[in-house]
């Protein structure tokens, strides 16, 4: 390593031969007081620029060698403060703000190595940042700084390790006037060492020297930053089991090795603190949810048990690894990521409340009370590996107590071979036995596993083949639901095996194979590591020698860099801006000042003066948009376009200008930078910043009748896609279709005048009838770009045509011209269409259209600044990064105007209906003769009834515009998991282990049915006021209302029913739940009929149609059922997820299947072939939680709230069917999808026959959305 042959420091000498020497070495400065706090306010102190050019010089001088410490960051308060609650401003003192990057070394243009994560700041200060009145108080431990590490996932799966202090730190003057702040004020702060290499120990003691260095009353000799600097830029990464490191900071000596690479995995942690929290039989079922790939998530009130269990945990199940999402430890503002459906392992603060939430299936382990609570079973470790794991635990924890009965003199030939604790304080050698406990229970649960790997299988591994081999062995049958079973399907141990298949080195090169190969010798399992290496290479990193004679450094707060005029120059416009908007949030415009205020010195200027005073102010806008627009574009890959200062004045010059000025300038901006040789190459971010502005832009222009700024922003943004179609992630124009101007008769009329106006002034020789058919067909254009339908489209034009008394013959050739939208549509966009989104073959005579509604805003959703955060968590659950392409920004108006005498057309459109306190657990549609009932047949009634964690159940009516809500039911106590309803009842299902029957007509609690021992899961109302019923408790019960009683108990499943399915033609019923059988019952006859076996994991859906029965289970397929034969009659196995939604589609007697790997797949029956997968769905991104199909629609719902209406076209051939030789499902076309908004769904309801679908939100939301069913 090019280090070792620099001089050694004396000092440094002095640290290797005796380093307790140096805790008195530190000098104290003559004028430093000793009595005073090190964190009392003051203002910051700042590193000299030309210190801050050497440090990056030094640092791209070792950009050749890998080091420790990638990173040190400073997080906290900013210049731009905005709360979680996305209000901007200081809010006061009670309220949590979002932080932000402050500092940071090397700067992120250094191009060493990627910049740190932009979801750093919302990470390392979970919580927000506070405002206090007071800093650092001895007597109260709430103020005193923190220390903890955190773990990071990135995009390509790689950790981010982080060492941070949490401490109360003065907010700078600056900030405090600019934002009226109370004067000696502080707020949380961070500082944070970042690394690639697992190095936890020394990135901590590092940090906690720097921190005790800066702030000791003694000083320090050198800047901080300049500590800093040699830290980061000169400490390598050393050479596992080769060489250690020696460091110094001020009075510390610091070293930092790693292990050889044969032995374990490098873990620099204590497992001590994994099993103080849990004891034994807690550790194990832990580790089992683990390997299980179950929902964990750890709740503590310390930060840093959240990541040391979760490291540990990981470490312990090597040599496998966690294959899902990993984020110890969870932003607060992060939590309804909970509710996900995908595996996941995660923390959170105990001080967070959950009760709100459902957490069905989440592995809650309490650290802090050493207790594990789930809704799902956990089945156990098989024997004697059980027994195994649990002894050795024993002996390394309890040794006393395991010995006691042997005898205290060694007989000479009772040895034991493993560690002997004894009463040793824990050590690494604890660590290192505790994971070698784990390890050999690897070696005896899989024993003999090599012979059992089979590339030629799906998961390259023979399953069947290994647990019938191990049921021979122990005399134990084969379990296909037992956690040996599970295990081997799961991802950690698929991975592995492909790791072995794949690996360059030979397959027992690992220490699992060796040790089953020393087991199998009879060896030692300890021989398998190597022998004690020799003393590593010591090299030591000096210090520059900088420091002055009696120079001390003291700082009272954590001093910042210096920054580059740049910089000094944005913080100050951050802060002015900030401070105008404190001062002058009344302030009049200036067209108010020169409508209203006669009295002003305005009124003493001329007409000319006031026109020369208005164009200077036009043009002082239009040089900042310029200024600001560049500066906009320049921003770094760590900041966030929608949070920045740049994007806050643009939006702000936009909307506070009634003249337009800022608008229109803006527009111009673009084009004169497209004119100049811009690209128009923008990142997502700056896309979609770019994006919301124009949208503001032309709400504002259109409010002001300005057809000149709308048209020109048009033209714009598809000049932006001509120029990189290719790069820009989605065409901007494509973007604006949520705004409702689009559907008016008047704004194309207005944008036609417009457009005739500007052509006859510039070309008054032309012919008029050409102009006005040459700009209609512009104006088709536009409207073919925007996807309004061919007839919508059509019928405006026709009207402009005949106002500008276009001859009969004119309209019939621009008719000819027009005639298919979709030649328009392809030269518009380009030869294809973009990949986002896509434009379907009309159908019927009428083109379907992609335009998007406008949506508001769910609830309170985090603020911007931490959206970043939100962004990283929604990519660890989804398969695409496309969260941000999908949020609303908008600010446009919902308002519309339409001209008198307009044919109304029928729209898309979104509803939120909020009501619920809690997240919407259960969804129920009611059906067309239902509602005849109650308030006759209207075409446009329908109702859905909602169930929550709030314990209640609503009835909503779709028809009553803004007072959907018609009535709340109140009786479980306890959240409310399934809905059913007939003519005159509902009936509803709680985890309070009761059923409740109520009146639909007045609403009124009817009965009450107790019988079950467990949650209810499935509830439906039979004819003859009968209720059917289900339950965890594993039983169906049948229940005659008017007796409250319960008249038979139908079947039992000896696991918890989870999907029930009844035929009431034929009294079948049909019940699944968390095993692998699927159990059919004739009610009228009273006997079991069949259990179908064939899923190697639990049933997740079930569907039965006539005599066929549809599951999905967790095994990542779907199986057909036949009830005249009770067998299987397919296997459909082309999802990459658990399928959980399955349905029949009657139309054409195909098959459509929905996964957690958010694709839709459709099957059909070929003659001679079986069933197999026709076409595939690939526009959601999320779990697939509900498919509905009828004769002509089919409506599904994903997690993420997207949701899609397809419609079947009618086909003319006579006697198709699911046997036909043909393809019946390209005939099913996507009619619409509304713009989604992020947001996590736990059920979801359609009603075809009207065209709506509802989810129900984490939030308690329902997001109604009424899909066009004119046709």
């Amino acid at each position: 390593m090019g280090l070792k042959s620099k001089p050694v420091n004396p000092l440094s000498i002095i640290f290797v031969l005796n380093p307790k020497s140096l805790q008195h070495s530190v000098h104290q400065t003559p004028k430093q007081s000793t009595n005073r706090s090190p964190l009392h306010s003051s203002s910051p102190t700042t590193l000299p620029l030309s210190n801050r050019a050497q440090i990056g010089e030094e640092g791209a001088a070792m950009s050749s060698s890998g080091r420790v410490f990638e990173y040190f960051v400073v997080c906290g308060l900013g210049p731009e403060i905005t709360s979680v609650y996305n209000v901007k401003g200081y809010q006061g003192n009670e309220e949590r703000y979002c932080p932000s990057y402050i500092d940071q070394f090397p700067p992120d243009n250094h191009g060493l190595y990627p910049p740190p994560p932009p979801q750093l700041p919302t990470c390392v200060l979970p919580a927000g940042v506070a405002i206090h009145s007071s800093g650092l108080d001895p007597k109260d431990s709430s103020t005193f700084p923190r220390s903890y590490p955190i773990v990071l996932t990135e995009g390509d799966g790689s950790k981010c390790y982080v060492s941070c202090i949490a401490f109360r730190d003065p907010i700078c003057q600056d900030i405090i006037e600019s934002y009226q702040i109370p004067s000696n004020s502080f707020a949380d702060k961070c500082i944070c060492l970042v690394s690639h290499s697992p190095s936890f120990g020394v990135l901590r003691e590092a940090l906690e020297e720097l921190f005790v260095v800066c702030f000791s009353p003694s000083g320090c000799s050198k800047p901080v930053w300049e500590i800093i600097n040699y830290m980061v830029s000169k400490v390598p990464l050393p050479t596992p089991g080769k060489v250690r490191v020696l460091f110094s900071l001020e009075n510390r000596l610091l070293s930092v090795e790693a292990p050889p690479k044969e032995t374990l995995p490098h873990a620099d942690i204590s497992f001590q603190p994994l099993v103080q929290c849990l004891d034994v039989d807690n550790l194990i079922q832990l580790f089992t949810a683990v390997l299980l790939e179950r929902r964990i998530l750890l709740r503590s009130n310390k930060y840093t048990l959240l990541t040391l269990v979760s490291e540990a945990i990981c470490h312990l199940i090597y040599p496998l690894r966690w294959q899902h999402v990993y984020i110890p430890l969870v932003f607060f503002s992060g939590i309804d990521y909970i509710d996900a459906p995908t595996p996941y392992m995660m923390g959170l603060h105990s001080g967070v409340d959950t009760s709100l939430m459902t957490m069905d299936g989440v592995v809650v382990v309490d650290l802090e009370y050493n207790r594990i609570t789930t809704t799902e079973e956990i089945p156990g470790i098989p024997e004697p590996e059980l027994g195994f794991l649990r002894n050795e635990i024993l002996k390394l924890l309890q040794p006393n107590v395991v010995e006691i009965d042997f005898m205290k003199v060694n007989s000479g030939c009772l040895t034991y071979p493993g560690f002997k604790s004894g009463n040793k304080p824990w050590s690494n050698e604890h660590d290192f036995h505790l994971r070698l406990i784990f390890l050999r229970f690897f070696a005896m649960m899989l024993s003999g596993y090599r012979n059992f790997i089979d590339n030629s299988t799906q998961t390259g591994f023979n399953s069947q083949a290994f647990l019938k081999k191990r049921s021979r062995t122990t005399k134990q049958p084969v379990d296909p639901m037992s956690m040996l079973a599970q295990f081997l399907e799961s991802q950690g141990f698929i991975d592995y095996v492909e790791r072995c298949n794949n690996s360059e080195e030979r397959i027992n090169s690992s220490l699992l194979d060796k040790l089953q190969d020393a087991s199998g010798r009879g060896q030692n399992f300890l021989s398998i590591f190597p022998s004690q290496p020799s003393d590593p290479e010591i090299i030591t990193i000096s210090e520059p020698d900088t420091t002055e004679p009696g120079m001390k450094h003291c700082h009272k707060s954590f001093p910042a860099n210096e920054r580059t005029e740049e910089e000094k120059e944005k913080r100050r416009a951050v802060l002015a801006l900030a401070k105008d908007g404190f001062n002058e949030k009344n302030k009049p415009s200036y067209a108010e000042v020169l409508a209203s205020n006669t009295d002003s010195e305005l009124d003493k200027l001329s007409a000319q003066e006031r026109e020369d005073e208005r164009l200077r102010m036009v043009l002082d806008i239009k040089v900042k948009l310029q200024g600001l627009w560049e500066k906009l574009l320049r921003l770094r890959p760590t900041d966030d376009p929608l949070s920045s200062f740049e994007y806050g004045t643009i939006l702000a010059l936009i909307e506070s200008d009634a003249e337009g000025i800022g608008g229109s300038g803006f527009v111009e901006c673009i084009r004169e930078h497209i004119i100049a040789g811009w690209q128009c190459r923008l990142t997502d971010e700056q896309f979609i910043a770019v994006k919301e502005l124009l949208k503001t832009a032309i709400n504002r222009a259109v409010s002001r009748a300005d057809m000149a700024t709308v048209m020109d922003a048009l033209e714009v943004s598809a000049e932006m896609y001509r120029k990189d179609a290719n790069n820009v992630s989605e065409y901007v124009q494509r973007q604006l279709l949520s705004l409702s101007i689009w559907e008016e008769q008047r704004f194309w009329d207005g944008y036609f005048d417009y457009s005739m106006k500007r052509a006859i002034e510039n070309n008054k020789s032309a012919d008029d009838l050409t102009l006005w058919t040459a700009h209609l067909i512009v104006v088709a254009t536009h409207m073919a770009g925007l996807g309004l339908p061919d007839t919508d489209s059509w019928n405006m034009i026709e009207k402009i045509a005949e106002r500008n008394k276009l001859g009969s013959n004119q309209l019939i050739k621009l008719r000819a011209l027009l005639s298919h939208l979709q030649q328009l549509r392809s030269g518009y966009w380009g030869a294809l269409p973009p990949p986002v989104k896509i434009i379907h073959q009309p159908t019927g005579g009428m083109l379907t259209s992609p335009r998007e509604s406008a949506s508001s805003d769910e609830a309170h959703q985090p603020a911007e600044a931490s959206g970043l955060g939100r962004s990283w968590m929604q990519s660890m659950f989804t398969r695409e990064r496309s969260l941000r392409s999908s949020q609303s920004f908008s600010r446009a108006s919902e308002g519309k105007g339409g001209a008198g005498g307009e044919v109304k057309k029928v729209q898309t459109s979104v509803r939120m209906l909020r009501g619920h306190n809690g997240a919407v657990t259960a969804l129920h549609c009611v059906s067309r003769r239902e509602v005849w009932d109650l308030v006759g047949d209207r075409e446009d009634a329908g109702f859905f009834i909602s169930g929550s964690t709030d314990c209640t159940v609503k009835v909503w009516d779709p028809s009553m515009r803004g007072s959907e809500l018609q009535a709340t039911l109140k009786g479980h106590t306890r959240l409310v998991r399934a809905i059913s309803s007939d003519r005159s009842k509902i009936v509803s299902g709680s985890d309070d282990q009761s059923v409740i029957v109520w009146d639909k007509q007045t609403f009124q609690l009817l009965e009450e049915l107790k019988g079950h021992n467990a949650p209810v899961s499935s509830v439906r109302m039979l004819s003859g006021e009968r209720v059917l019923t289900s339950s965890h408790d594993g039983t169906v019960k049948m229940w005659d209302v008017r007796t409250d009683t319960c008249v038979v108990t139908v079947g039992r499943c000896s696991t918890p029913i989870t999907s029930m399915e009844y035929d009431d033609s034929t009294c079948i019923l049909a019940a699944s739940g968390r095993d692998t059988v699927a159990n059919v019952w004739d009610i009228r006859a009273g006997r079991q009929m069949y259990k179908l076996q064939g899923h190697t994991k639990w049933i997740r859906s079930l569907r039965m149609v006539g005599d066929t029965i549809v599951t999905g289970s967790d095994d990542w397929t779907a199986r057909v059922w036949s009830l005249n034969r009770g067998s299987c009659e397919a296997v459909l196995a082309c999802h990459a997820g658990p399928i959980l939604s399955v349905e029949y589609s009657p139309s054409d007697r195909g098959i459509i299947t929905g996964s957690s790997d958010g694709l839709i797949r459709f099957w059909e029956n070929e003659e001679g072939v079986g069933i197999k997968c026709v076409k595939n769905l690939t526009m959601h991104n999320a779990s697939i939680l509900s498919i509905n199909a009828s004769e002509s629609w089919l409506g599904i719902g994903a997690a993420d709230n997207s949701m899609s209406l397809y419609h079947k076209v009618q086909d003319r051939a006579v006697g198709a069917s699911f046997s036909a030789n043909t393809s019946k499902t390209s005939n099913w076309q996507l009619y619409r999808t509304p713009q989604k908004t992020p947001a996590l769904v736990r059920c979801i309801a359609t009603d075809l026959d009207r065209k709506r679908i509802c989810s129900g939100g984490r939030n308690g939301v329902l997001r109604l959305w009424d899909a066009t069913i004119n046709i």
